[in-house]
């Protein structure tokens, strides 16, 4: 397959896995970049600048294809050093940077001065043009269907894609709610040139996560999901379990709610442990919407391979209806 976003990033197919915090690790990442996608590192998985650099070196060790490094960038009382982040991607040769957050714009001048090509990732059309005007080759656009934070706008993709595309010159990539070839194919025809796929990567052979993990995104449905965080408007979109129950039944509260009583439910390293262990109602477990068409745990490269095969498939279905 051929589009603007294949020939930007030098890869066979317009398939992008998105960073994810976690599970954006080596095996990841050089497993879709083998099947002909482009993985992703997630840097904030890594502990230090100096650990994401020996885990970009392993992610080389296992492939030869092109990948990238998630930053997601905002701003907090006590940040990681992300400027030190940002050295260590650009030290070890990376050439693609997916950026996130509204503290990313601080760095996209270093990060085109050092020849990197950045996909910014929003999930409002006016954002998407404030970065477009900044510099940034391609926009990752978040609708409302997607796992993690989709913004407080609530817009889906069936609108915000079309919306992104008619606003931008440079290519649109679709992020939330695509895990086959029927929504590839969907997001093709709306102006994307690309997809971004996050929950259905971590239902696959190589996402490293435990099995139990992964079988509970195949037993989901699409009603499987809760927001959670709204009441501090920083919506996220997460995995029905224990913890997001209870998550949801504090935020329903009469009253404010206070982020210190969510805290110890929603802790990061809490999620970590969950994902490892396996214990499924233990922590945190993002997921979109989209694990409602997720029914098997295939490898990267049967599913890149099944995707590319369906989405051509139902766009020939579509031309012949002009026929």
């Amino acid at each position: 397959m051929k589009t603007r976003v294949t020939e930007m990033l030098g890869i066979r197919y317009p398939i992008i896995q998105g960073g994810m915090q976690w599970v954006g690790l080596a095996e990841m990442a050089s497993a879709v970049s083998n099947a002909g996608g482009l993985g992703i590192l997630t840097g904030l998985s890594q502990p230090s600048p100096d650990a994401l650099r020996a885990e970009i070196a392993r992610c080389r060790e296992m492939t030869d294809q092109s990948f990238g490094v998630n930053m997601t960038i905002f701003p907090s009382i006590k940040p990681p050093p992300y400027a030190d982040y940002i050295e260590a991607i650009i030290d070890s040769g990376v050439t693609i940077i997916e950026t996130a957050g509204n503290g990313a714009a601080e760095f996209f001048p270093r990060l085109k001065e050092a020849g990197l090509t950045i996909i910014h990732k929003c999930v409002a059309v006016r954002h998407a043009l404030t970065a477009e005007r900044m510099g940034v080759d391609a926009i990752s656009i978040d609708g409302f269907e997607c796992a993690g934070h989709p913004g407080e706008q609530d817009i889906p993709g069936l609108v915000l894609i079309p919306a992104a595309a008619r606003a931008l010159s440079i290519p649109i990539i679709a992020s939330g709610g695509i895990g086959d070839g029927r929504g590839m194919a969907a997001a093709l025809a709306l102006g994307a040139e690309g997809v971004n796929m996050g929950t259905r990567f971590c239902a696959t052979v190589e996402a490293p996560i435990h099995a139990n993990i992964k079988q509970a995104l195949v037993t989901a449905k699409e009603q499987d999901t809760h927001l959670i965080f709204r009441t501090l408007r920083n919506t996220a979109r997460v995995l029905k379990n224990a913890i997001s129950d209870e998550v949801v039944k504090i935020e329903a509260r009469p009253g404010e709610t206070d982020f210190a009583d969510l805290q110890p439910l929603v802790a990061g390293v809490r999620g970590k442990a969950a994902l490892a262990s396996g214990d499924v109602d233990d922590g945190i477990v993002t997921a979109g919407l989209v694990v409602g068409l997720i029914d098997d745990i295939p490898t990267c490269e049967v599913l890149l391979q099944r995707m590319v095969a369906e989405c051509r498939q139902h766009l020939q279905r579509a031309l012949a209806y002009c026929d």
